[in-house]
């Protein structure tokens, strides 16, 4: 893979984190729950498979195949999590007669800003999870996920790796626009978090 193209996934991979990390974050503060809301989130969810790969391995010492297997294993993860989101969300919305139609591309993430929709004590509940400390969402997960994406791609490179961190620079600009504004400060955390990552990486090189 070429590193223009890299850098296209990185970013796009930087971006969708960071934008579901602010939905998990807003919907934890949405308006108080409706009757139809509540009706939408019993609909049960699937349990998506983990990406799991030991912490003592050095994904930039990897072979070249497990390096772009591991690559496909965490973009399906969080392909995964995201479709399980979005979906339990946007049931939410139509519920209160908000049309899917309404919601397509950047919408979604827009009208997710807004607050202008309620949620019911489970989905409350279940994003309050995703973004606590060990949460799905949470900084630790999701600032060494995106760490772990670009090493995965750029292999012991430390150039390549400079380029890869610009790439989720750009991608966190990206979710910023998505969003419609400023992100919650959970994004911000999660910013530094992935940085002080990057920096260790070049201390140790």
């Amino acid at each position: 893979m070429q590193v223009n193209s890299q850098d296209y996934v990185v970013r796009q991979y930087s971006q969708n984190t960071r934008s579901t990390q602010a939905s998990s974050v807003n919907s934890t503060s949405s308006k108080a729950p409706d009757k139809a809301a509540d009706a939408a989130a019993q609909a049960p969810t699937p349990d998506v498979d983990r990406v799991e790969f030991s912490r003592d391995s050095d994904i930039t010492k990897m072979s070249d195949s497990d390096r772009a297997a591991l690559v496909k294993s965490l973009k399906d993860d969080l392909n995964n999590q995201m479709s399980r989101f979005t979906n339990m969300m946007t049931q939410t919305f139509q519920k209160q007669g908000i049309t899917a139609a309404s919601l397509e591309g950047d919408n979604f993430w827009k009208f997710m800003a807004s607050g202008n929709y309620s949620v019911d004590a489970k989905t409350k509940a279940e994003a309050e999870e995703a973004i606590s400390e060990d949460g799905f969402w949470g900084v630790k997960q999701t600032s060494q996920r995106i760490f772990d994406f670009a090493a995965a791609l750029a292999g012991d490179d430390v150039e390549t790796m400079k380029k890869m961190q610009a790439a989720v620079e750009k991608g966190f600009e990206q979710a910023g626009a998505a969003w419609g504004g400023d992100l919650p400060s959970i994004c911000g955390d999660t910013h530094t978090a992935v940085n002080k990552l990057f920096d260790d990486y070049y201390a140790s090189h």
